[in-house]
């Protein structure tokens, strides 16, 4: 069958992602990105100043036999990138040709901003390791910006009208869906290629994931001059997470009541409540979730959430050091060039070394979440807020419980259900006890840095000084 496109072109500017997005085009079977193939100073890449055979000044006087010649050069189906900045006599002939499909890639303006204006100062405008991350604060100008927003979306403007005109559409994808697999292999069924992906490519790594307030200089100012366009939404915690799946198989039911757990958290303490209020149900699917809860009319779903930096100690100490988790665990080595202990000697880790594997897994899970490691997010580094996000998928629970006062949650719970609830028994892991020692200023720092989205969104307060107060 034959392909519903010639080419392809993706529609983009500068800290949108595009770099990213082409990489993953060039990662599927049968697709191939040119790059920048129109921008004035170069063909293609950085530096390049020759391609199919011609040089700039050949590319210049002729750009859309350029065009023809790369794509008779080019098996399977190609493309390149062009930003508003690139020949404008390439535009309208490529947004005109319904055999070139169009892509375009957009992202929150002040964000693409900001990401611009640190890129110009450090210079740094691709990484492919963390560790070797220039850092540099923007400063913001109100005119400087409206001026570049007003660009962006004429860009834009330009790009839907001509669409619409020529009864054409086009695949939009923002700068927060490329790490959804899914959506990218969307993308590859709407090229019409066979090809997928299996994984997203791991070369490139985000750049700048903190808060406005640490990427800019003069963020009180940003703040101020903005204050009426709360579409930026500057308060938030950013946050690179992909969207997480429900985790339906870890659901345990038992009596009229179903327990939808956050890895990390207060697991093992939760099903032996339940397993007093009956023969627990497990390993379902939503198949048999649905069964279960067309058989239990009026039963109550519920969660329980865990201080952030309790959680990090539970994952660290109870599951990758034992060696439960072998890809995170490796991951975790390998990121942050450490050798852990043998999983049957974890036990016998000094204080002090404990207090360092602590930080650098903080400083590690930070990473992660901030797109800068290629690794997966697992369900044990991931925020309690995408955990949610994820039940909401299926059905979000009736119920978020804290374990701080988690036995009058399930009490309230259990009165909801309609039963009278058991004893809650004491946790097995204790996690406080064994995290209060190796409590410090930095300790909590970082995990307020790595866990900030759990922290705002959920009004957690600072562990290290509720340990003292309560020592």
């Amino acid at each position: 069958m034959p392909l519903p496109f010639d080419s392809f072109v993706v529609f983009a500017a500068m800290r949108t992602g595009s770099n990213f997005l082409e990489a993953n085009l060039n990662a599927i079977e049968g697709v191939t990105c040119h790059g920048e193939v129109f921008n004035p100073g170069f063909i293609g890449r950085w530096n390049e100043q020759e391609a199919f055979g011609q040089t700039i000044a050949q590319r210049n006087a002729s750009p859309m036999a350029f065009l023809a010649q790369m794509r008779a050069a080019t098996p399977g189906l190609c493309g390149f990138r062009f930003f508003h900045e690139h020949d404008a006599r390439v535009f309208s002939p490529v947004l005109l040709d319904r055999r070139c499909a169009k892509i375009v890639l957009t992202r929150n303006p002040i964000d693409s901003y900001v990401s611009l204006k640190i890129a110009q100062e450090t210079g740094q405008w691709k990484l492919t390791n963390a560790r070797r991350a220039r850092s540099a604060q923007a400063t913001f100008d109100p005119v400087d910006f409206i001026r570049y927003m007003d660009e962006q979306q004429g860009w834009q403007l330009a790009i839907l009208n001509g669409l619409q005109a020529s009864g054409q559409t086009a695949f939009w994808i923002d700068y927060e869906d490329l790490q959804d697999l899914s959506v990218l292999n969307g993308l590859a069924a709407f090229l019409g290629v066979q090809g997928r992906l299996d994984a997203l490519d791991p070369t490139l790594k985000k750049q700048n994931p903190e808060d406005f307030e640490e990427k800019v200089a003069n963020f009180a100012e940003m703040e101020a001059a903005l204050a009426r366009l709360d579409r930026f939404n500057l308060g938030r915690t950013p946050t690179f997470e992909p969207r997480r799946q429900a985790g339906i198989p870890g659901y345990l039911a038992a009596g009229p009541l179903v327990y939808m757990p956050v890895r990390g958290g207060p697991e093992a303490q939760v099903a032996a409540w339940l397993s007093q209020v009956g023969a627990p149900v497990g390993d379902f699917n939503q198949k048999s979730l649905r069964q279960w809860m067309r058989a239990h009319p009026g039963f109550r779903s519920f969660t329980v959430l865990r201080h952030p930096l309790l959680r990090a100690h539970a994952a660290l100490f109870g599951h990758v050091l034992p060696g439960h988790t072998p890809e995170l665990r490796q991951g975790f080595e390998r990121t942050m060039q450490i050798n852990l202990p043998n999983p049957k000697k974890a036990d016998t880790l000094s204080h002090d070394d404990r207090q360092m594997l602590l930080l650098s897994w903080l400083r590690f899970c930070k990473m992660v979440l901030g797109g800068q490691t290629g690794l997966k997010v697992h369900a044990l580094v991931a925020t309690q807020a995408a955990a949610l996000q994820g039940f909401g998928a299926v059905q979000p629970p009736d119920a978020v419980l804290r374990e701080d006062s988690l036995a009058e949650g399930l009490g309230f719970l259990s009165a909801q259900a309609g039963i009278a609830p058991p004893r809650l028994p004491p946790d097995p892991e204790n996690p406080m006890a064994s995290l209060a020692p190796l409590l410090t200023e930095e300790i909590a720092e970082a995990a307020r840095d790595t866990y900030m989205r759990d922290i705002i969104g959920f009004g957690f307060g600072n562990l290290a000084a509720s340990a003292v107060c309560a020592g």
